[in-house]
């Protein structure tokens, strides 16, 4: 009889064990999916550009400085730093131009996350060592968009390009691995510093290799969610 209750005992264990961590991986999945539904959010705000009603854009000077090119310059970079001089970088005063920024440790999936959201079809940009700017116009409401993206290399050496990265930027992306809690702790830093060049900046959390996250142990899992 003892030996009877001991296996219902263990089966009934097991399956406890089993139905937490069912729970447990659907809790995941619905934080995970409320993180993407907030991005998109976001991300959508950002496109309309605060288009509600049907407006009348107004076409302003531009500034000679506000090209990345003349940005770059006027930071102090030497013209022999810059691979590519944004040359197809649009200059028409019609477009409503926003600024964002990506920050984040290397090897985590900035660069795919800027191809699978703008495209291989980006314009080209400013390219130097340890920044990159993607160009991406889109017709929003018959407003003409242009998204100028301004993605820091993760390493020591790119921490200078901060500055001009978030300056005048909208929106900064930080950015984290979802396997690695040591680049989720690096988004403090990263925060700190981009604070110091732009207080206004709408902050956005995104962690990436979500395929890889998935298969890590439930309680690995919840670790990490709980600290994000």
């Amino acid at each position: 009889m003892a030996k009877v209750i001991d296996e219902a005992t263990g089966k009934m264990t097991q399956i406890c064990r089993k139905i937490v961590q069912g729970n447990i991986r659907r809790s995941l999945l619905e934080r995970v999916s409320i993180f993407r539904r907030f991005f998109r959010f976001i991300w959508d705000k950002i496109l309309v550009c605060s288009v509600g009603k049907p407006v009348h854009y107004r076409k302003l000077t531009r500034h000679p400085s506000s090209s990345p090119a003349m940005e770059a310059e006027e930071a102090g970079y030497l013209p022999e730093e810059l691979t590519a001089t944004c040359s197809g970088y649009d200059t028409d005063s019609d477009l409503v131009t926003l600024k964002i920024s990506l920050l984040g440790d290397c090897q985590i999936g900035k660069t795919s996350f800027v191809i699978k959201y703008v495209g291989d079809e980006q314009e080209k940009g400013l390219q130097m060592t340890g920044l990159n700017l993607v160009n991406k116009t889109s017709l929003v409401q018959g407003a003409r968009i242009s998204f100028s993206i301004w993605d820091v290399g993760g390493d020591s050496s790119s921490v200078d390009h901060i500055p001009i990265a978030c300056k005048d930027a909208v929106a900064i992306l930080f950015m984290f691995d979802l396997t690695s809690r040591c680049t989720l702790n690096s988004v403090v830093g990263w925060y700190t510093q981009a604070r110091r060049w732009n207080q206004t900046a709408i902050p956005i959390l995104i962690g990436t290799k979500f395929d890889d996250f998935v298969r890590l142990p439930p309680d690995l899992q919840w670790t990490i969610v709980t600290q994000v």
